[in-house]
C-alpha cells in the first residue's frame, strides 16, 4: 500500500519554492460567452460547423447577432494584437480546432458589473469554439508559439475604413506579463 509522505520529507532547498497551481473558476465578464462546438473527428479528418443562421439570418447560437461581414485573419508566430474594442461592433471569433491563440479580455464598461474584470485562455488547440465579444469589451490575442495560426471572425457592423468603429489601447494594459507563456 502506498503511504502519503508531508512537506517534510521534501529536501528545505525546494520547500520554499513550492506551490499550488489555481484551480479555482476564473473570474467572467458579463455578456461574453465561449460555446463549444461539436467537432466530429474520425479516421480521415474532422468536421466542424462554425455557425448556423435561423430564417432571419441571425446566428442561431446567439439570436441577437445578425452577421454583416466574415473575415480571415492569420497571425504569425510572436505577434500580440491588442488591446482593441468596439462602441456598436460586436465579434464573433472562430479559431481553427489545430490552431492554436491566446486570447485576452477585460471588461471596460464603466456600469458593467464586471467592470474591469479580465479573462486570459486559449482557443483552438484541438477545441471547436466561438467566442462572442459585446461591444465594450476589449479584446485582444496573441501567438506566442513557433507556427502561424488562423482565426474566422464574424461581425455585426461592416468595417467602415473612413470612420472605423475600432478604438485602440496599449498591448500592454494588463501588464506585459500577460502575454507571455506562464511557466511552472
Amino acid at each position: 500500500m502506498l503511504k502519503p509522505i508531508s512537506k517534510e520529507a521534501i529536501g528545505q532547498e525546494y520547500t520554499k519554492d513550492l506551490s499550488t497551481q489555481d484551480y479555482a473558476k476564473k473570474p467572467v465578464i458579463e455578456g461574453v460567452q465561449l460555446i463549444t462546438l461539436q467537432n466530429f473527428v474520425d479516421d480521415g479528418g474532422s468536421l466542424a460547423e462554425i455557425v448556423r443562421f435561423d430564417d432571419n439570418g441571425n446566428l442561431q447560437a446567439i439570436p441577437e447577432f445578425k452577421v454583416k461581414q466574415a473575415t480571415f485573419s492569420q497571425m504569425l508566430p510572436g505577434t500580440i494584437k491588442a488591446f482593441h474594442l468596439h462602441y456598436n461592433q460586436e465579434d464573433v471569433w472562430f479559431i481553427l480546432p489545430y490552431d492554436r491563440l491566446l486570447i485576452g479580455l477585460f471588461d471596460a464598461r464603466q456600469n458593467s458589473p464586471t467592470y474591469k474584470n479580465s479573462m486570459r485562455f486559449v482557443m483552438g488547440s484541438g477545441r471547436a469554439q466561438i467566442l462572442y465579444l459585446p461591444r465594450g469589451v476589449a479584446h485582444g490575442l496573441a501567438n506566442p508559439w513557433q507556427t502561424p495560426s488562423n482565426m474566422i471572425y464574424f461581425v455585426n457592423q461592416c468595417f467602415n475604413p473612413n470612420e472605423p468603429d475600432e478604438h485602440r489601447l496599449p498591448w500592454d494594459t494588463l501588464g506585459k506579463d500577460f502575454w507571455e507563456i506562464r511557466k511552472g
